[in-house]
């Protein structure tokens, strides 16, 4: 077995007698001693840390190098203002997903990305095929610390004065002890938040201090991932993939004007054809929540079937949503069955589970406008 990675955050998982799991090659927390559901809840009520120090960090930097970007990325790169960021993803050429990611501006020849840390083998020699000339730097010696909740502000201003000006999607750089910290007001719950890269050094007392403030626990992975799934958030791998197209996936919000047809630099990104041409006259088949009825839960891979026995669909993610006490789940339909209110029956384990096609997200949105 390959020995598994650890992030510098390790012997505090340890310390607050986490469950570690593998995930991307690294050992991870999936819950701490309250377990998912109440993690889940305190993040919903409160604020709660999670350790995302294994997704790839990296500086991106060089003159021009936001008109490189915009060549595999379907964005508006060159809108970006300084200390913003913006979702985006990597196309391919038959209009699949590579990987989604976040790009922040630093300023006019300096980029900040996150991309999924499953995605790094692919991501990294992707970027260094197609950004040739430019300057990548991995940021392996940094940690990547989630605060979120709607008590996150209030706590965090605690250790850093300024950042509950932060409006939701800012990136800005904080000098604390003397040491640069990037700081996003984002995250992957549906809630207000911040993600916060670190000097791996500065890692373990940092995410002490946070945990010694009012409001504030740790929560796992288990947690992050109920949370994302009610807030209709896609998990690389499950929801999307190389053969499903940010159309089909219901991610054309973050295609902005400047690149769909007509618009001023329109196009001219990998898979460009394809992903316009959906744009214009629709896809097959569209990424929907669904509300199961019944408590039996609905996992991924679970097939879909009309009321006729047609198969319709795929479950791509699904498990318990404690927000709502009740399981929720996302998956793919054909078009026609994608109307919200629609009826359809997953087959699980030889049982058939009725579930309706719901408005995402599942929860309401607490983000900082």
């Amino acid at each position: 077995m390959t020995d598994l990675l650890t992030t510098p955050l390790n012997e505090l998982h340890n310390e607050l007698g986490a469950k570690m799991v593998p995930f991307a090659g690294f050992s991870m927390p999936v819950q701490y001693g309250r377990g998912i559901v109440k993690e889940h809840l305190h993040t919903r009520e409160k604020a709660s840390v999670f350790d995302v120090s294994h997704m790839g960090q990296l500086l991106l930097s060089g003159p021009g190098i936001d008109a490189a970007l915009e060549k595999i990325l379907p964005i508006d790169v060159k809108g970006l203002k300084s200390n913003r960021q913006r979702y985006g993803f990597f196309t391919l050429e038959n209009g699949g997903i590579l990987d989604d990611l976040m790009l922040a501006r630093l300023d006019s020849t300096h980029f900040y990305m996150v991309v999924n840390a499953s995605r790094k083998a692919v991501d990294y020699p992707h970027l260094s095929k197609h950004l040739a000339g430019f300057d990548l730097t991995e940021l392996d010696d940094h940690a990547l610390i989630a605060l979120q909740g709607p008590a996150s502000a209030t706590a965090l201003e605690q250790l850093i004065t300024g950042v509950s000006k932060m409006k939701f999607m800012d990136s800005q750089s904080f000098i604390v002890d003397g040491t640069a910290f990037r700081i996003s007001r984002s995250g992957y719950t549906g809630e207000d938040g911040y993600e916060i890269s670190i000097p791996a050094n500065r890692a373990v007392d940092f995410t002490r201090q946070l945990l010694a403030l009012d409001n504030v626990e740790p929560a796992g992975l288990g947690a992050r991932d109920s949370l994302r799934l009610e807030a209709g958030l896609c998990l690389y791998g499950n929801d999307i993939d190389d053969n499903t197209t940010p159309v089909e996936a219901g991610l054309s919000w973050a295609i902005q004007k400047v690149r769909k047809a007509g618009g001023e630099r329109q196009g001219g990104f990998i898979g460009a054809d394809v992903i316009l041409s959906q744009i214009k006259n629709g896809a097959n088949r569209k990424r929907v929540g669904f509300t199961v009825n019944g408590k039996a839960p609905v996992r991924a891979h679970s097939q879909l079937f009309d009321s006729e026995g047609n198969r319709i669909g795929e479950i791509t993610s699904g498990g318990f949503g404690a927000t709502r006490n009740a399981p929720i789940a996302m998956g793919y339909v054909s078009k026609a069955h994608s109307e919200i209110g629609t009826k359809v029956i997953a087959k699980v384990r030889k049982k058939e589970i009725e579930l309706t096609v719901a408005k995402m997200p599942l929860v309401p949105q607490g983000y900082k406008r």
